[in-house]
């Protein structure tokens, strides 16, 4: 992204991220195996160690949730989706509301053909990981679409494609601070993985409606 303060779903470099996620796991499981192995050995000063190394990893998990801020963008601004590379951006360009609660809200989904090395074909495609997309209210209650129209979120995508697609909310009449949030749908990892949207109380961006 050539450095440019982009919104996403990710408060930390997402390949960093991904290699931070593979030592942890191996890290875990040295540290558990060596603390279980000293505890049996009667060393407990070095089970406690071994216990530290764990606590550190989750204090560092734990902080950079607590530092993420939450955000709300406007219509037309973008949410980029970063797994390893941040290609996919999502927008909602229109939104439509009745008196009755029916909501039709029109996302837009972009791949960012600038995201991409120029040793990547043209042509190369890329699926979108599974999203989940909430209406959520000013009290925090979420609502999920009822229906979908339009080109289906997991339509694979070339460098510089995009195509939109509608879905379709009942809300109670009387909902109010509504926001849109898109988000890749939660898997065990997403939990685990240092500034992921999806991790432990890490903070969202939304989209205004």
């Amino acid at each position: 992204m050539g450095g440019a303060q982009i919104a996403s779903n990710m408060n930390f470099p997402a390949p960093v991220a991904v290699l931070g996620f593979l030592a942890a796991c191996g890290g875990f499981v040295f540290a558990a195996g060596s603390a279980l192995i000293f505890w049996f050995a009667r060393k407990p000063k070095f089970a406690r160690m071994s216990a530290a190394v764990i606590g550190t990893g989750t204090v560092l998990l734990l902080g950079f949730s607590a530092v993420s801020h939450e955000t709300t963008l406007a219509r037309g601004q973008e949410k980029y989706f970063c797994e390893v590379d941040c290609h996919l951006a999502y927008s909602v360009v229109d939104v439509k509301m009745r008196v009755d609660g029916h909501t039709l809200v029109t996302l837009r989904t972009r791949f960012d053909e600038t995201t991409t090395s120029p040793s990547r074909p043209k042509d190369a495609t890329l699926t979108p990981s599974p999203r989940a997309v909430r209406i959520v209210d000013g009290t925090g209650h979420e609502y999920s679409p009822l229906a979908a129209a339009g080109t289906p979120l997991l339509t694979p995508l070339k460098p510089a494609d995009s195509y939109t697609t509608q879905l379709e909310f009942n809300l109670p009449r009387d909902a109010k601070g509504l926001r849109l949030l898109i988000k890749t749908a939660p898997q065990w990892p997403d939990y685990v993985v240092i500034g992921d949207e999806n991790s432990w109380l890490h903070t969202k961006t939304y989209f205004l409606l």
